[in-house]
């Protein structure tokens, strides 16, 4: 049974009609995204595209589902050491969605 929140890559390799070892792999990948929170999948893609090199964000978009502005903002705070990101939460304090205004009706 497939996961809804499973992404099907979209690269050449796996597009492709004939079986490819690298199926398997990006079916790995993908299943192991999926349990990490949003932070975690831009770092560990954000490494994959390091290793690919030159055109690693655009092929790990492919595999991935993630944008490729997402995969360079998770290069740029590698380089940084994750000296921006708090490590203690996911997301920097004051991000997320404001919180709703109670209202009464007349």
């Amino acid at each position: 049974m497939q996961d809804a929140r499973l992404h099907v890559c979209q690269c050449p390799d796996c597009t492709r009609a004939a079986s490819h070892p690298h199926q398997v792999l990006h079916r790995r990948m993908n299943r192991f995204l999926s349990r990490l929170n949003e932070q975690q999948r831009r770092w560990y893609v954000a490494l994959e595209s390091m290793k690919v090199g030159h055109g690693g964000d655009t092929l790990l978009s492919q595999i991935t589902g993630l944008h490729v502005d997402t995969i360079r903002r998770g290069r740029e705070e590698l380089a940084d050491d994750l000296q921006s990101r708090p490590s203690d939460r996911v997301r920097l304090p004051g991000a997320g969605r404001p919180p709703l205004k109670k209202t009464t009706r007349r």
